[in-house]
């Protein structure tokens, strides 16, 4: 296992190399200057000229990767441009373990719902409450999760005015921005599940459970759950992922002062260090729960070798 774990980490090294390329190249490709945003709009050519050397904007393009690269490794992400704080100060204070209880509250509520909506559809194949609840799973995973934060608005605060609208800490806080993150999760989870349930269903190790006697309840729970849950495992691991980047839509219309918000405002006022940081933060937390999820993989299962 120790070898598994060991190999798994150096196959992440190179990943995350082409991530932090990637989060650089891509903020250098976008417009606008930042020695310009910095030095402002009415400062003279030589001032700009003389911001882009304190920036080092000047040196060639593996020259400035390189500094990026040195200096995220020792944790330094560099200075904001709007407020001139260190960067890792910007996002790790108090908006680092915002987003991240947003991701695990969406993430909870997706597993919790989407494992039993995918059980009770399984044992309720091909009948009416099945369809009913493989429709209201298609109707989670299509809607958009900016589309349904609005309607949730709408219903809840200011038709029904039960729930605040901004804000994040209570529990009347969380549950709009928790439906809104966890709907698509929840639908993918539910349907992954009956699809492998009603796959270990049909296997003969199960007729023979039921030939021994045993009920429905223990046949899913102690002889299906266990099989049908290796590809869930997976699913649960990337929608993590995917709600810890999505959370930047929810923080935006809930006004959640997370990583995702802050990296909208850097990236629109052109705030380069804050958007590098900030992505790079993000993607490199993606792929550590890929390397979790791999690693829980193994662990439910021995002989899988990934």
């Amino acid at each position: 296992m120790l070898q598994f774990i060991v190999r798994r980490v150096l196959q992440a090294i190179p990943v995350m190399l082409g991530v932090s390329f990637a989060v650089f190249m891509m903020m250098h490709l976008l417009p606008g200057d930042p020695a310009i945003i910095m030095a402002g709009e009415v400062a003279s050519p030589a001032q700009i000229e003389q911001m882009r050397i304190n920036l080092g904007l000047n040196d060639p393009l593996h020259v400035q990767y390189w500094r990026f690269l040195s200096n995220a490794v020792r944790g330094d992400l560099g200075t904001s441009i709007r407020n001139e704080r260190p960067v890792t100060a910007e996002i790790f204070e108090v908006r680092f373990i915002t987003t991240v209880q947003v991701a695990l509250v969406g993430t909870g509520f997706a597993v919790v719902f989407g494992l039993l909506l995918g059980v009770l559809s399984a044992l309720w194949r091909y009948t009416i409450k099945d369809m009913i609840i493989m429709i209201f799973a298609l109707m989670g995973l299509s809607m958009p999760s900016f589309w349904m934060g609005i309607l949730l608005i709408n219903f809840f605060s200011v038709y029904l005015d039960w729930l605040p609208i901004i804000g994040w800490g209570t529990p009347a806080q969380m549950f709009m921005p928790m439906l809104t993150l966890g709907t698509g999760g929840m639908a993918v989870i539910a349907r992954m599940t009956r699809a492998g349930l009603l796959d270990v269903f049909s296997q003969d190790y199960i007729r023979t459970a039921y030939s021994k006697g045993a009920n429905e309840r223990i046949v899913t729970y102690r002889h299906a759950m266990r099989n049908a849950l290796i590809p869930v495992i997976t699913v649960v691991g990337l929608q993590f992922g995917f709600l810890l980047a999505g959370a930047v839509i929810t923080e935006t219309i809930f006004a959640i002062n997370g990583v995702g918000r802050l990296m909208l405002g850097a990236i629109m006022t052109r705030d380069f260090p804050v958007a590098q940081g900030t992505i790079l933060i993000i993607a490199l937390m993606f792929v550590l729960v890929n390397m979790i999820v791999d690693i829980t993989y193994r662990l439910v299962n021995r002989r899988i070798d990934i």
